[in-house]
């Protein structure tokens, strides 16, 4: 009689250990609360004018101005800059779905750009500063390709849409005097976006200035 509780604590706990690895795998890692967020990545010209528009977007939970779509591993602005390495300006998007849809940001996405001009955005040309959305899952492939078709369809404006739809390659981050420069810089940052005229083409373009 003396082992009997031994016994039967014994059994408990082998119990208790089965069910255990019985269970879903999502009922033993998923925590309450716990935050599921996404990437979205833009090449919209000038990244510096890019992270505004999504910074004050609810939803969204940060910004990354950097380099994507180039054969060169690791650029710097120098390189990139002299639109040799294939590599387009972009800002990468780190967003919580639940908050804000992968369709809200390729809505903000259009009506900040110029979606007619090719190789270029604005006052900056060359193949960095082209526009384009890369898409990092074949859904976000399916509603950006979508929501080009239905820009050219109900477009207010003249002119092709020129904007690439790509996959995502390798982010590299820009340099950090880059990240948040119009916070960090704000009335060098105003007189580029003013004087490269960004604001007047996206009035003509959409009737607003952008964000």
């Amino acid at each position: 009689m003396k082992t009997l509780p031994a016994r039967l604590l014994s059994l408990a706990a082998a119990f208790t250990f089965a069910l255990a690895f019985a269970l879903p795998a999502h009922s033993q890692a998923t925590k309450p609360g716990a935050q599921t967020t996404a990437k979205a990545t833009f090449a919209g010209g000038c990244f510096w004018c890019m992270e505004p528009p999504y910074d004050k977007l609810p939803g969204v939970i940060s910004t990354t101005s950097g380099y994507m779509g180039g054969k060169t591993r690791n650029p710097t602005y120098e390189q990139v800059s002299t639109g040799t390495t294939g590599h387009a300006e972009v800002v990468q998007v780190e967003y919580d779905p639940a908050k804000v849809s992968y369709a809200q940001l390729l809505d903000v996405f259009w009506r900040n750009i110029d979606p007619t001009q090719r190789d270029g955005q604005f006052c900056d040309h060359g193949t960095q500063y082209r526009t384009a959305v890369f898409f990092h899952t074949p859904e976000q492939q399916k509603l950006a390709a979508a929501s080009k078709a239905a820009l050219e369809k109900n477009k207010p404006f003249k002119g092709d849409i020129v904007t690439e739809i790509s996959p995502a390659g390798d982010f590299t981050a820009a340099e950090d005097y880059h990240q948040d420069f119009y916070k960090k810089n704000p009335t060098k940052y105003k007189f580029y976006r003013t004087g490269c005229g960004r604001d007047a083409r996206l009035q003509a373009l959409w009737g607003r200035p952008g964000e």
